[in-house]
């Protein structure tokens, strides 16, 4: 069984700094793709970043030059460097993956969630 186990959110004043950290475990043949998104009380949930299996970075225009995506592939885990946050980034945040595991399916995996929240 796959399960993608994200940590590291929680409270921060403005301008603070979280890093997020997205664990997959289980059987995992082949790992592609994975990301990180976010959704707001209200609001869709909405892309923020990605990162290929050979490193290939993509960023909205609302987190670019503030979040940084990394992966760790010997770990199977997926890292969000966020800094500079601002009110308006707190969201529950979810990390995603594309895996085949042993049955050799390729499907989207996707965190529990963790709450970020930024307020003074």
């Amino acid at each position: 069984q796959v399960q993608l186990v994200e940590s590291g959110g929680g409270l921060v004043q403005p301008g603070g700094s979280l890093r997020l950290s997205c664990a997959a475990s289980g059987i995992i043949v082949n790992l592609y793709g994975m990301g990180w998104y976010r959704q707001a009380p209200g609001k869709q949930r909405e892309l923020l970043t990605t990162i290929t299996s050979g490193g290939t970075i993509n960023y909205v225009d609302s987190v670019k030059g503030r979040f940084t995506i990394s992966r760790d592939n010997a770990k199977n885990t997926v890292y969000l460097q966020m800094n500079s946050l601002k009110p308006e980034d707190t969201a529950v945040y979810y990390c995603n993956a594309d895996l085949r595991s042993n049955d050799l399916v390729r499907r989207t995996y996707w965190g529990q969630g963790t709450q970020v929240t930024v307020s003074s």
